[in-house]
C-alpha cells in the first residue's frame, strides 16, 4: 500500500454538477474563493490525479507531477507534452504502481476529476473537500460523481464512509462553502 493520503477536490453547483451538458466547466463555478482554496490545495499535493478533460488549467499546472486517467495506453507511459505527467490506465496496473512509476509514494494525492476518476478512489479517500455554489445550478450538466443526481453528492460521499466536517465558507459574494468530507476510524 502506498503512503500516499487521498484528498478529493471538487466544486459543485446546488444541483450536484460539475460541468455543462458540453462537459465543459461554466463560468459560474470559475468562482474566486474556491479559485484560491484549490490553488492552495495543488501547491501543497505531491501528485495531482484527474482524467484528460479535468487539468485545473492554472500557470502552475506544469510544474505538478501527474497521472492523467487515459484508456490510450496499456498501463502507462509519459505523457509526450508534459515532463512531469505519466498516462495511466487503471486496467492495466494498479495506483500504487503508477504513483510509484510517477515518481511519488509518500504525501497527498489530490484527485480532481472528473467523475469516473473521483468514482475510482471513492472508497479510498482520507478527505473529499466537497465546495458547493449554492446559487449555481446545470439542470442539464454533468453530475459531479456516479449516483448523481439520483442522491445528493453529499449522500454518495455518506454511502462511502466519509463524514461531514463543519462547512467553511470560501466565497460570500457567491455563497460558495468548501466542506471537508472525513472518513473517520
Amino acid at each position: 500500500m502506498s503512503g500516499l493520503r487521498i484528498e478529493g477536490y471538487v466544486i459543485v453547483s446546488a444541483d450536484g454538477r460539475l460541468a455543462n451538458a458540453h462537459n465543459v466547466m461554466p463560468d459560474e463555478l470559475k468562482i474566486e474563493g474556491d479559485k484560491r482554496f484549490f490553488t492552495s490545495a495543488l501547491d501543497h499535493a505531491d501528485l495531482v490525479v484527474h482524467g484528460r478533460h479535468s487539468g485545473e488549467e492554472q500557470p502552475d499546472a506544469p510544474k505538478r507531477r501527474r497521472l492523467i486517467v487515459t484508456r490510450k495506453v496499456a498501463a502507462t507511459a509519459p505523457d509526450p507534452s508534459n515532463p512531469k505527467a505519466l498516462l495511466w490506465n487503471p486496467a492495466g496496473c494498479s495506483f500504487g504502481t503508477a504513483s510509484r512509476e510517477a515518481g511519488v509514494t509518500a504525501g497527498v494525492a489530490a484527485i480532481i476529476g472528473g467523475p469516473a476518476v473521483f468514482g475510482m478512489f471513492m472508497d479510498r479517500y482520507d478527505t473529499f473537500w466537497l465546495s458547493v455554489a449554492s446559487l449555481v445550478r446545470i439542470p442539464d450538466g454533468e453530475p459531479c460523481f456516479p449516483g448523481v443526481p439520483a442522491r445528493t453528492p453529499q449522500q454518495v460521499l455518506a454511502a462511502h464512509g466519509l463524514t461531514a466536517g463543519k462547512p467553511q465558507l470560501i466565497d460570500a459574494a457567491h455563497a460558495v462553502s468548501v466542506t471537508p468530507w472525513r472518513r473517520i476510524g
